[in-house]
């Protein structure tokens, strides 16, 4: 029989191995060799768990470049900074890609991010992170990384091979080539695979394809992160909006981590937050993020509030059908939220913008909401005409009124909530707004309005009049 693996192949969590070889006896050669075996994800995931001094031990056996590819991974990377020579800390920056260090520099006060910076000793290093940190935070320019191989339109194959062994070096973006223009304007890009096996005779044009996606440097990611969803590239180049320049490249791995940080965004909004709370946020800065909308949906519940007060005398008269108002409200808000998730879904990854998708959209969240209204609503009504027949006194017409007015307030508060609830967020990606602005709390708030009234006006209508 054979031996068994010393490792588990359902092993997951290399933390407790990582932990016994850096508090182990070995000499730092031996721990080098043992931590090399794993991710620098994996190593990273343990560095709450050291004490100081073995984190400096830490950063001795591994050195600058090692430690520069562990520090890309931790969360408080700026908190590990802080606490190591700042002489040490330039050295980890200098090693790293320009955008992550920009990531981990923005971790630390601006006195110690100006002494690390200051500190770097590779002058290009330093002009990347400062053109990746000019661009405001919902560009592309300053989510995009300056580790990419270009090769001039002009070169051969032996030549742009010869460029490429030269540049995989510092960079290790090697599986799509950028050829550019003797000015730096983008022209195209070539496949590793395809130079691979090109014979030397071979024209470098006929490599190159000249309709890959791109983006340009100022665009809004928000706007444009969906039509990078379709391509299935590595990288997309990133240009100048002004002459076309190649600057950088985002990475596939930077388009998971942006449509991950557009749907935090947008689930924030659709909880009505002004942006996404952090786990270790401060008090103050979690009720910055929530109170605008709390007070805003303060005052339209007072509108609702003053409505139902207008139909005082329908209450005075008729006590009863408050029992039934909840049901109303209930049914109409969960109605409208659930066409609201659909329709900003819909307009998250439709690219069909025109008018008439959006109006056939509407109408369909409407006949979805009528039918299921209409279903519900004779439900409502065999459920309520049973309940007073039963546990009231009330008898024959009085009982089919009432019964009648929950179904059809039901039927028609449900049919208006899928019209609110899939035309407010057409309406303001119409006008070029972001459509998970019509966040779920106030998409209800609109329904409990509309339902009270309709509630309330029926049993007016049929009740107390008739």
């Amino acid at each position: 029989m054979e031996e068994k693996n010393e490792f588990s192949l359902q092993e997951r969590d290399y933390g407790t191995q990582i932990l016994s070889i850096i508090r182990s006896d070995c000499n730092d050669d031996e721990i080098k060799a043992q931590l090399r075996e794993y991710h620098e994800n994996d190593i990273a995931s343990i560095f709450e768990e050291l004490e100081t001094d073995e984190r400096e031990k830490l950063l001795q056996i591994l050195g600058s470049e090692i430690m520069s590819e562990i520090v890309s991974f931790l969360e408080d990377a700026g908190e590990y900074l802080s606490e190591i020579d700042a002489d040490d800390a330039a050295e980890i920056i200098e090693q790293m890609d320009a955008d992550d260090a920009v990531e981990v520099l923005d971790d630390l006060d601006e006195e110690t991010r100006s002494e690390i910076f200051e500190l770097i000793e590779d002058e290009e290093i330093k002009e990347d992170i400062e053109l990746i940190d000019s661009y405001e935070d919902n560009e592309f320019g300053s989510r995009m990384s300056t580790n990419f191989i270009s090769v001039k339109r002009s070169y051969t194959i032996k030549e742009t091979m010869k460029a490429l062994v030269s540049e995989a070096a510092e960079n290790d973006n090697i599986y799509t080539i950028f050829v550019v223009n003797e000015d730096d304007s983008f022209y195209g890009v070539i496949d590793l695979k395809d130079l691979i096996v090109a014979r030397s005779n071979v024209e470098l044009e006929t490599l190159i394809s000249n309709t890959f996606p791109f983006v340009y440097d100022k665009e809004i990611v928000s706007e444009n992160i969906e039509r990078l969803r379709g391509y299935s590239e590595n990288m997309i180049p990133v240009l100048s909006v002004e002459s076309n320049r190649l600057l950088g490249v985002i990475t596939s791995t930077d388009i998971i981590e942006l449509v991950d940080e557009e749907i935090s965004d947008d689930y924030a909004k659709l909880a009505a937050m002004s942006s996404e709370q952090e786990p270790d946020e401060s008090l103050f800065a979690s009720m910055k993020k929530r109170i605008p909308w709390l007070i805003a949906l303060l005052f339209m519940g007072l509108v609702v509030s003053a409505v139902v007060g207008i139909f005082e005398n329908v209450v005075d008269a008729l006590p009863m059908i408050v029992s039934f108002q909840s049901l109303i409200l209930g049914m109409a808000g969960n109605v409208g939220t659930q066409s609201l998730a659909v329709t900003v879904r819909a307009l998250g990854n439709n690219e069909d913008d025109s008018f008439k998708k959006h109006f056939i959209a509407i109408l369909k969240e409407i006949r979805v909401a009528l039918l299921n209204g209409i279903v519900l609503g004779a439900i409502s009504f065999g459920i309520v005409s049973g309940y007073l027949f039963i546990f009231t006194a009330y008898r024959g017409t009085f009982i089919l009124s009432a019964a009648g007015c929950v179904g059809l307030a039901m039927c028609f508060a449900m049919a208006i909530s899928g019209l609110t609830g899939a035309a407010i967020p057409v309406c303001l990606y119409r006008f070029g707004i972001d459509p998970a602005v019509a966040s779920g709390p106030l998409i209800t708030t609109i329904n409990d309005l509309v339902a009270v009234l309709s509630y309330y006006g029926l049993a007016w209508a049929l009740l107390l009049n008739l």
